[in-house]
Parts: C-alpha cells; sequence; structure tokens
C-alpha cells in the first residue's frame, strides 16, 4: 500500500496539472476567440470600437517608446 501511494500520488498530481493546464488554454483561446469576433462585429459597423487591435497597441507602444527617446 505504501508503494502504491509513493507511484500513485505524483501521477495524480501529474494528470491533474495536466487537466488544469489543458482547461486554461482552452479558456484562454475561446476569450480570444470572442473579443476577435467582437472586434470583427464592431468594424463591420465602422462604430466605436472599445478594444484596440494587438497591430495598433504595438504601433503605440512604438510611438510612444519613439518620443521618450
Amino acid at each position: 500500500m505504501d508503494g502504491l501511494q509513493q507511484i500513485g500520488l505524483p501521477i495524480l498530481g501529474i494528470v491533474a496539472a495536466a487537466a488544469v493546464t489543458f482547461y486554461a488554454v482552452s479558456f484562454n483561446e475561446i476569450r480570444e476567440k470572442s473579443f476577435r469576433d467582437f472586434e470583427d462585429s464592431d468594424t463591420e459597423n465602422e462604430g466605436f470600437r472599445r478594444f484596440p487591435s494587438s497591430r495598433e497597441k504595438r504601433a503605440r507602444r512604438k510611438a510612444e517608446k519613439d518620443a521618450k527617446s
């Protein structure tokens, strides 16, 4: 029984960590997809966009960095 616990417990921990990682990554992908869908629907209407695209964020950061130099 002691040997089974020494082997089984670490394996159970690894499986649990893998499951948590899988669900975290899946949730993140679903969230990013919903933001992309929201931005796509927003650009179709040519209305105000609440969230700038990643390209716009990078351009803004680069402009701010260049302004500091």
